[in-house]
């Protein structure tokens, strides 16, 4: 069933007017026939049993196009920390993905643009407004605490009422983590911008936390915009790229990332595969996502952990 809803959606996005390859055009629906694809988050992907011969043939290998999988949404459990074979410390942030499950499919020839709607959380139907209530009662799916959008290609389309588990990503892969940082409220340009402050002796008084000049002579005769001077700290978004996935736990829907996740203990992040990392740097990731019954049940059963580095961090090389 989860096939046959993403070639229908993927057919009609290949039939609109905007333009689109005719290697995409071709190759998409043997994309989805089959029953697993992997690829990298940059987009180049392959097929584990993809014969050399068919991978050189005219213009129907994956690696030539890009796909793009949906993201998740996860809850900022905490931190906690574990050791490698080599004894090194690593800490780790847990996530929790809380029944994220997908909302709408927005669709070109509707919106204009592909992208999938997903929702976490629940929440009682007083909570949230009547539109709002419609829409999830619309979708036959429970009342979620946040929607988040992610734009995907047509190869990563997901049903509505699909739920996303934590085996959606893999042990050792690398992910961008966006959230809101925590505000610090209104600090000075020492513990905002890190400056070294004025000196703390030598006649200096009530002035050693304090910015210093922040103007110039008479020309300009003004202080430029963007100078650093004390504000508002913390409260916006950030992206932290590059972070590590260390263990997947599918059976309790958590992930165990090595990295900064921004963001206060409870607080939502959105997690997608990493843009910025070569295919030799990830591991293959399924399209659009790992499903029961494709013969990889024990993903959904079994705790996967990253392999093991081969390098000795403690050994000193000469």
């Amino acid at each position: 069933m989860l096939r046959q809803y993403c070639k229908s959606i993927a057919s009609k996005v290949l039939t609109h007017t905007s333009p689109i390859r005719e290697v995409e055009r071709c190759l998409l629906p043997s994309i989805l026939l089959e029953p697993v694809c992997q690829i990298s988050s940059t987009g180049a992907g392959r097929r584990e049993d993809e014969s050399d011969t068919a991978s050189t043939s005219a213009s129907t290998s994956i690696k030539d196009q890009k796909v793009y999988r949906s993201g998740a949404l996860a809850v900022k459990v905490g931190m906690t920390q574990e050791w490698d074979h080599w004894g090194v410390r690593i800490p780790l942030t847990v996530l929790w993905m809380d029944e994220c499950q997908v909302v709408q499919v927005k669709t070109p020839e509707k919106e204009g643009y592909l992208s999938l709607q997903l929702g976490i959380g629940s929440k009682r139907r007083k909570q949230l407004p009547g539109s709002l209530c419609g829409h999830f009662d619309a979708a036959n799916v429970p009342l979620k605490r946040k929607l988040v959008e992610f734009r995907v290609s047509p190869e990563g389309v997901l049903p509505v009422g699909h739920t996303l588990s934590a085996a959606h990503f893999v042990p050792g892969q690398y992910v961008d983590v966006a959230g809101t940082t925590i505000g610090k409220g209104f600090q000075g340009v020492m513990k905002r911008w890190g400056f070294a402050g004025q000196p703390a002796s030598h006649g200096n008084s009530l002035s050693h936390r304090a910015p210093g000049s922040t103007g110039m002579c008479q020309d300009p005769g003004k202080v430029f915009k963007g100078k650093k001077m004390p504000g508002r700290m913390g409260g916006k978004r950030k992206t932290v790229q590059n972070c590590y996935v260390w263990r997947v736990d599918p059976e309790r829907n958590l992930l165990y990332v090595r990295g900064q996740v921004p963001g206060h203990k409870g607080n939502f992040v959105e997690i997608k595969d990493a843009a910025h990392k070569k295919v030799e740097e990830q591991p293959l990731l399924p399209v659009p996502t790992v499903a029961v019954g494709d013969g990889d049940d024990a993903a959904f059963t079994s705790v996967h952990i990253a392999p093991k580095p081969e390098r000795n961090p403690f050994e000193i090389s000469r």
